[in-house]
């Protein structure tokens, strides 16, 4: 076999691998991810915690609100979200006394925080969160 039957011609040098396609990807995907984030701000909720020790005492008719995924019920009776502060403010010794509010298994944590906003709106600042 004689070398000329497989000339291949000239010998090229191999190319270095440019870096601007990677860039240019990395580039895209930042933006992707920061388009497809959520911008929105997040709310602090003020809820009173229950502390060991404490002085005070329970005063006037139980108000224990349960929360469920589509009902709400005070003190073990059904209600409406319309009309659970009309029903709070006939079991409230004095103004300003504790709610206490219990979410239900399957209720969502919008659908609590939906109910708080509507009792704080009605009035109803001091709310207090259990399992």
């Amino acid at each position: 076999m004689s070398e000329e039957s497989f000339d291949l011609g000239p010998r090229r040098h191999p190319r270095r691998m440019s870096l601007t396609p990677m860039i240019d990807v990395v580039f895209l995907l930042l933006i992707f991810f920061m388009l497809a984030s959520r911008f929105g701000t997040d709310a602090v909720l003020p809820i009173a915690g229950g502390s060991e020790g404490s002085g005070s005492e329970w005063q006037g008719a139980p108000r224990l609100v349960d929360i469920g995924p589509d009902s709400i019920a005070l003190n073990g009776l059904d209600t409406t979200e319309a009309d659970l502060p009309e029903a709070l403010a006939a079991l409230m010794p004095e103004e300003g006394a504790a709610v206490i509010l219990r979410s239900r298994e399957q209720a969502d944590l919008q659908r609590l925080v939906a109910v708080m906003d509507g009792l704080r709106a009605a009035g109803f600042n001091n709310m207090i969160l259990v399992e």
